[in-house]
């Protein structure tokens, strides 16, 4: 259900270092409907090019391999909102386990020992993404205060955020990027959040983390004990797994809004 209160609760403190969740609040993404296809289509090029084609594993049977890891992967991702510390599947446990438990052997080692890569190919081919609309602003804003800005998220393979960044030329732009496949753990551990504060060397009770999830992003500011935990509107932000007993320290609904919430704690920059 959407809060009709959106007004911060006044817990908010002056931000030292800003952290942002990436999908959802510096992107927004579009899925495209045959991106299971056309991964198969490269995952079976792959294996003719190993010398692991098999007659048993036609491409419609990839395609249909990597649509139910997709769907389990999503439980996956659901169950792990509920402990305390959990940790990022792994890129070899994703297409070793998900997709290519029943393959022939062969097959199955060749995904295996290309996994990084795979999960790279399929994040490109799984989504499209594009800039929020305020976002530069907000980055702007946020530099001219001195006012270093990290990305904490979620991701399997999180050098398609990265490959996205360059090709925008914004990896510059942030101090710090923390993506669970590389430190091993996944939003809401809280880890997550404090390891990024100390690449900033900010205490997480001096950050703002803003996030589009209830369970994955409000619930990891909660348990790190950030200064403001801000909840930024998406496409699921209010459709969470569960029901949670949480309250964001305030509700925007983009960069244009978390924009003026900034300005309005952090003061005029002098001229």
């Amino acid at each position: 259900m959407r809060p009709e209160n959106r007004i911060p609760t006044g817990r908010l403190c002056r931000p030292k270092a800003l952290l942002l969740d990436f999908g959802g609040v510096v992107v927004l993404t579009r899925h495209n409907p045959d991106w299971p296809e056309r991964l198969a289509a490269h995952v079976a090029a792959l294996l003719r090019d190993v010398g692991a084609a098999d007659p048993r594993l036609p491409t419609p049977s990839i395609a249909a391999d990597i649509r139910a890891a997709a769907i389990a992967d999503s439980h996956w991702k659901n169950a792990m909102s509920r402990p305390y510390a959990p940790r990022e599947l792994r890129h070899e446990e994703y297409w070793g386990d998900f997709v290519a438990a029943d393959w022939p052997a062969a097959a199955r080692d060749a995904v295996v020992a290309e996994a990084a890569e795979l999960c790279r190919v399929m994040g490109h081919l799984r989504s499209e993404r594009t800039l929020r609309d305020g976002m530069l602003d907000l980055l702007d804003a946020a530099r001219a205060r001195s006012i270093p800005v990290g990305i904490v998220s979620n991701a399997l393979a999180g050098q398609v955020h990265v490959d996205f960044l360059t090709e925008h030329g914004l990896l510059d732009r942030f101090a710090a990027i923390v993506h669970s496949d590389a430190v091993a753990m996944r939003k809401p551990n809280p880890g997550m959040i404090e390891y990024a504060a100390g690449l900033l060397s900010v205490a997480p009770a001096d950050c703002w983390y803003v996030g589009d999830n209830y369970d994955r992003d409000v619930l990891c500011g909660r348990r790190a004990g950030v200064g403001g935990n801000i909840l930024m509107e998406a496409r699921k932000t209010y459709d969470p797994p569960y029901d949670l007993d949480l309250r964001p320290d305030a509700i925007v609904a983009d960069p244009v809004g978390l924009l003026a919430l900034f300005t309005g704690m952090t003061g005029e920059v002098a001229a």
